[in-house]
């Protein structure tokens, strides 16, 4: 069982996101660092990118402040190669296609396997069109996480019996950011998910408290939170360690 799938085998994982490069990248570092320890099961590392369709203001503004820092897709390959060997959680990047196509599919494929991520997950990467980068991915070993939308609907069970690592379901219409109340979308994608395959689904988009986190357990297989973590790096800049990783705690004690 490769690391994505230990993440899943021991109860309900705890997947935190954060923008890599805010607000620098040794404060990045330490985050990874204490995310890890405060429990993580998998970490999303950002790529900063320009246009960030699939963000809301919180993670928009976290990539432009990254850019203005001076964080490349080199420095972050290069980060996670220095914490590999003490970061035994899956880490992922999530990333928008066009900084993969304008470094190169093959090449960086190649560089996330020699740094030793574990995936990637491409918001804008339509499933049908996953083909561009899949092929380059399994020569690899990486797993690329499909997404599935409320407004996938007929689409779900393909995309079930058709994905690798685990199945991301965004929990509701819209770009990420917290929510005060989450609907019954994601339950329903969850459902439709585990009638066409047995395989991990973990929900995110929105979800921003550790009641929010174990309603989401209670028919999900994992929680991922990304916008609320964000907003506390905000809040604290180069002295947000410690409280997100008081956030992460609370949030893993929430789920198990």
């Amino acid at each position: 069982m490769n690391r994505l799938g230990k993440a899943f085998s021991s109860g309900k994982a705890f997947i935190p996101f954060i923008t890599g490069g805010d607000p620098d990248l040794e404060t990045t570092e330490k985050l990874l660092y204490a995310l890890y320890e405060a429990g993580a099961d998998a970490i999303e590392i950002g790529i900063p990118f320009s246009d960030p369709i699939a963000e809301g203001p919180v993670i928009e503004a976290a990539s432009e402040r990254a850019l203005k820092a001076g964080c490349t897709v080199e420095m972050l390959f290069d980060l996670v190669a220095r914490v590999r060997a003490d970061i035994q959680a899956p880490l992922l990047f999530m990333t928008y296609y066009n900084p993969i196509f304008a470094y190169g599919v093959d090449k960086f494929t190649k560089k996330c396997a020699e740094c030793g991520l574990d995936g990637l997950i491409v918001p804008d990467l339509p499933f049908e069109e996953r083909d561009e980068l899949f092929g380059s991915c399994e020569m690899c070993m990486l797993e690329l996480i499909s997404l599935v939308a409320p407004t996938s609907e007929e689409r779900i069970s393909r995309i079930a019996q058709n994905s690798s690592g685990f199945l991301y379901c965004v929990s509701s219409l819209g770009v990420t950011g917290v929510r005060s109340k989450l609907d019954s979308s994601a339950q329903f994608i969850v459902e439709q998910a585990k009638r066409a395959a047995d395989f991990p689904c973990a929900v995110g988009f929105g979800i921003s408290t550790p009641e929010q986190a174990r309603e989401i357990v209670g028919f999900a297989d994992g929680v991922i939170i990304g916008s609320a973590i964000v907003r506390i790096i905000a809040e604290h800049g180069r002295n947000c360690v410690k409280p997100v990783s008081q956030f992460a705690q609370e949030i893993k004690r929430a789920i198990s």
